[in-house]
């Protein structure tokens, strides 16, 4: 799998949105990451993976945590990857994920009034 980043995840920097706002394009790049956040699943998925011990999860890790089909869970983390959020690795028969924290921060700083990316 490639580990680069997909353009529409690259491209994201811009000021936060109280401070000035978006241009055409980059609330295009922006809605892509935040539709790929914007269902339950992916959500949880992508929260299961950035909390795992060592910063990734085995596939095999996160289909018991739902109530769907594995190419439902299959789906989803298309999505994720697709968009830049999340990539994966396949070792033997199991892909393991990551989440890309710059694009997470990118997010969260163009959320906030100061432009800083928020961290606990």
């Amino acid at each position: 799998m490639s580990k680069q980043l997909p353009l529409v995840a690259m491209d994201v920097c811009c000021a936060p949105l109280a401070r000035e706002p978006l241009t055409q394009d980059q609330a295009v790049e922006l809605s892509a990451l935040f539709k790929a956040l914007a269902d339950p699943v992916r959500l949880r998925l992508l929260s299961l993976i950035a909390s795992h011990a060592g910063g990734e999860a085995c596939v095999c890790d996160l289909t018991d945590a739902f109530d769907l089909t594995g190419p439902t869970i299959s789906h989803h983390l298309k999505v994720l990857r697709e968009s830049g959020l999340i990539t994966g690795d396949r070792r033997g028969t199991w892909i393991y994920y990551r989440v890309h924290p710059e694009v997470l921060a990118r997010l969260s700083a163009v959320l906030t009034t100061t432009g800083e990316a928020v961290t606990a």
